[in-house]
């Protein structure tokens, strides 16, 4: 039988994480909403115009428009414009790592993997 202490391994020092424990639960929060966690998905492809994003998520643009701004106000992306487009990229790699693993980690792909108890 294998406990999830063991299954999992911890970190050595967890006062790191304990003082930036606040940020990263402010972060989850964002992303929390499944059309920010969409966008964030489709962002670790690439920087991508609010066009490609309605056709990767499905969203409509209104929608896109109010949450690209929340996450721009969160910090996770940033915007560049050309001409009449507005571009959109995750701002920070370790987001971006976050991100795509619970994309693959919760995507087509995946399995589940509900732990039984025993």
């Amino acid at each position: 039988m294998t406990s999830i202490s063991n299954a999992m391994p911890r970190p050595t020092d967890i006062s790191a994480l304990q003082s930036r424990a606040e940020e990263v639960a402010a972060l989850l929060k964002t992303l929390s909403h499944s059309n920010r966690l969409l966008i964030a998905c489709a962002l670790t492809e690439g920087e991508m115009s609010v066009g490609e994003l309605e056709a990767y998520t499905g969203a409509e643009q209104p929608h896109l428009s109010r949450d690209l701004s929340r996450m721009r106000h969160e910090g996770l992306v940033k915007a560049r414009r050309q001409s009449k487009n507005v571009f959109y990229s995750l701002i920070d790699e370790r987001l971006e790592r976050l991100v795509a693993a619970l994309c693959d980690a919760f995507g087509a792909t995946a399995k589940s993997r509900r732990r039984t108890k025993s």
